[in-house]
């Protein structure tokens, strides 16, 4: 049995992670911490979660925490995972962080983008990216794992395919992405009420968004070469969910047909990387509640361009259903325990 703990267990993604190892055979969650609502039990912040209902929050103490896991889920702010992972990674835990602190490779990046120095710049160049599509076999080794962020994922995995097989200009990619509100975590921020975001869809962050980096730094170390995109998220009147759209010119004429079969071809063994058939896009409503992210495609004939559409759950493929498959896979347990049951939405 695989001992866990999940530093930053109160929010979205902390509960998700709780929800989902419920269902894990293999593991058991040992600790879990909350500066806000420490001394207080799982069950007083989400009912649902039966199995560790009676689980308490407490601070998090490194120290104290320590020998309680071997293996620690960082479900912190941005910024604040970079000491913990340090001291986790260390001293010989395997971590997965699922805030940006160790998914930029370039220290300056980070520090334009994220407006904090990163202080621990050796242990940044352990961390693995953790796209199991791309880097299965890198995260199988790894002792550190940086879980990639919602929007990258859906984006990344959109143009994989026609990257790898040169079908693309890369140097023109436009991506356009609608979030749920749950994208911004468990705010108080008076721009997340219900009557500020019920019925509105508004841009945001526009040429501003700090996943845009992640963006550039994984599809420019797919093409060989270095990438802008263009890069704009919305933020829509549902709860979870992103649906991205991605705009590339074509190098070649080429079928839908075609490309379809090389995505499917690329996508043929992943368990959760789904490519629709000709003339089907993805809907939120479909992911909702998995660790899918499925993908529809077409050639636009008139504009040479190609189009893709992608679908994801922010809160699962988008952040803890990656890190629990991550998880799997580094501790050689089949990738699909406790993922192909979450689908049972409460």
């Amino acid at each position: 049995m695989v001992r866990v703990a999940i530093c930053g267990g109160s929010g979205y993604t902390g509960g998700e992670l709780l929800r989902i190892l419920s269902y894990h055979p293999e593991v058991t969650v040992t600790a879990v911490t909350s500066e806000r609502s420490a001394g207080k039990k799982v069950s007083d912040l989400f009912p649902n979660i039966h199995k560790y209902s009676n689980l308490v929050y407490e601070k998090l103490k490194t120290g104290d925490i320590l020998e309680k896991a071997e293996l620690f889920f960082m479900a912190l702010p941005h910024g604040k995972s970079q000491e913990a992972v340090d001291f986790f990674f260390r001293r010989g835990k395997k971590v997965i962080d699922l805030s940006a602190d160790y998914r930029l490779k370039d220290v300056a990046t980070y520090e334009e983008w994220y407006k904090v120095p990163h202080r621990f710049q050796k242990t940044l160049k352990e961390a693995v990216y953790g796209l199991p599509e791309i880097y299965r076999k890198k995260i199988s080794k790894a002792s550190l794992v940086a879980n990639p962020g919602c929007y990258p994922t859906g984006a990344i995995l959109g143009v994989y395919p026609a990257i790898k097989n040169r079908l693309i200009d890369v140097s023109k990619i436009v991506m356009d992405s609608k979030s749920g509100t749950s994208g911004a975590g468990r705010s108080s921020d008076i721009a997340y009420s219900y009557c500020e975001v019920n019925e509105g869809f508004k841009a945001y962050a526009v040429a501003t968004h700090r996943h845009t980096p992640e963006i550039e730094q994984e599809i420019s170390a797919l093409a060989h070469k270095d990438i802008k995109v263009n890069f704009t998220p919305h933020l829509a009147s549902f709860d979870r969910g992103i649906l991205t759209t991605i705009y590339a010119p074509l190098q070649k004429r080429i079928s839908t047909k075609k490309i379809l079969d090389i995505y499917k071809k690329s996508y043929a063994h992943e368990p959760f990387t789904r490519v629709l058939d000709e003339g089907r896009f993805p809907n939120v409503k479909s992911v909702r509640g998995t660790n899918l992210c499925e993908i529809g495609l077409i050639v636009n004939i008139r504009t040479d361009t190609l189009i893709i559409v992608t679908a994801i759950d922010n809160l699962m493929k988008g952040a803890s259903g990656q890190a629990v498959h991550n998880m799997n896979i580094m501790m050689g347990i089949d990738e699909k325990t406790a993922l192909d049951t979450v689908a049972l939405f409460p």
